[in-house]
């Protein structure tokens, strides 16, 4: 379990500024005249005005006014010198470039992050990156992790500026109001935040008895045949879960190979992610069953804690709890693909009622 909270280094704000905005795209309603959607290239010209934009694609350009938040993940993404930015902007991209206006803040994760001389931004700036010059005007704070960062001749930061970078410039005429401040705690903690271990951990056992636990109370027969399965086929199940982990981003990649399937790809990633995590807590549940079958116990709840719990004991100690926690997924993963598949054949034939399955169900005749 302790590969699912490592740290999070200055890229991996790319990852949750990325995860933010997909959930968010999935999710929202468009509004009349917002853009949103998935495309190759998004431009907002110059005497347009839109609500807001919330888009995947290769390019996004904002030349004309946007009176909300921009929320992109692209390629590039624009704000040209004429561009007009009433909210904020959070961006992932390769490249971010800002000439015009912004009235609130700026998040990004990018490869280079660009404030042109143009460019005037209302609020605070928070930017994880390789490459950062900022040259324009920054109302707010401006806190930014980056291998190298530059403040230019006409950079005018309104508050404080706190970096991390292996190479920091600032040009004699550049101005900061509140004072620069090298701060070595941004490492890896900019636009994200990071928790102790033990929090960590604390956190991670938790997420995963509420979800071991929502799995049990809606699908108390489906789990039962699947923790019987992991015990009677444990070395199909997790041959299957191999192959599921190994081929599900193959798939996926191609599926995103093409403009169109980009939106798919994106949705199936997302959906992937939580079969993994499924897939983690039904294995664990799986094997506390088999070993509280062993011992004569019938209580699915004490199944799930045992399990559970004791991998996240198992997995503190280096290299072999790794093991035991993958060997987990496996198992989880595999039983669960083939259960979903079982279920798509027989779906109309009757199966062990909801409110009745036990564990001599779910390991069939097998004694204890």
């Amino acid at each position: 379990m302790g590969f699912l909270f490592g740290a999070v280094g200055r890229r991996g704000v790319v990852v949750v500024l990325v995860a933010m905005l997909l959930l968010s795209t999935v999710a929202g309603v468009a509004a009349a005249q917002s853009v949103q959607g998935a495309s190759e290239t998004i431009v907002v010209e110059e005497g347009q005005t839109v609500s807001s934009v919330e888009a995947f694609a290769g390019t996004i350009v904002i030349r004309g006014t946007v009176t909300g938040d921009v929320s992109g993940a692209a390629g590039t993404i624009h704000v040209a010198e004429s561009g007009r930015v009433g909210g904020s902007i959070s961006a992932a991209a390769g490249d971010v470039r800002i000439e015009g206006k912004v009235g609130g803040d700026v998040s990004a994760g990018s490869g280079n992050f660009q404030v042109t001389e143009t460019a005037t931004i209302g609020g605070d700036v928070n930017v994880g990156a390789e490459y950062v010059r900022i040259d324009g005007r920054i109302d707010g704070d401006g806190r930014v992790g980056a291998e190298t960062i530059v403040l230019g001749p006409n950079a005018d930061i309104g508050g404080e500026f706190r970096y991390d970078a292996n190479e920091f410039t600032q040009d004699p005429a550049a101005t900061v109001a509140g004072g620069v401040v090298e701060d070595s705690s941004l490492r890896g903690d900019v636009g994200a935040f990071s928790l102790p271990n033990w929090v960590a951990w604390v956190y991670g056992l938790i997420a995963n008895l509420l979800l071991g636990a929502i799995l049990l109370a809606l699908f108390p027969a489906f789990s039962a045949r699947l923790a019987g399965r992991v015990s009677d086929e444990p070395a199909k199940t997790g041959g299957v879960g191999l192959l599921t982990l190994v081929g599900g981003p193959i798939l996926l990649a191609l599926v995103a190979i093409t403009i169109i399937g980009i939106p798919f790809a994106i949705l199936g990633a997302i959906a992937f992610g939580f079969a993994i995590w499924v897939g983690i807590v039904y294995g664990q549940y799986a094997v506390g069953a088999w070993v509280l079958r062993r011992a004569g116990r019938d209580d699915r709840w004490l199944a799930l804690v045992a399990g559970i719990v004791g991998f996240a004991l198992l997995g503190a100690i280096p290299v072999l709890g790794g093991l035991l926690v993958f060997g987990a997924l496996l198992l989880g993963l595999g039983a669960l693909a083939l259960e979903l598949r079982n279920s798509f054949r027989t779906r109309g034939r009757s199966g062990p009622s909801d409110r009745q399955t036990t564990f001599d169900e779910s390991f069939g005749d097998s004694s204890a």
